[in-house]
């Protein structure tokens, strides 16, 4: 099963006490807010 790289689920996988985890949902969130300021 592949997770899901929306932002919602990033925020909510922050709240994980799985260190790698939070880690790529932190990189999701910062992609995101890149690519708004892109816009």
């Amino acid at each position: 099963m592949a997770e899901k790289t929306d932002l919602a689920s990033a925020y909510r996988r922050l709240k994980s006490p799985n260190i790698k985890t939070r880690k790529r949902a932190l990189k999701i969130i910062h992609e995101h807010k890149r690519y708004k300021r892109n816009m």
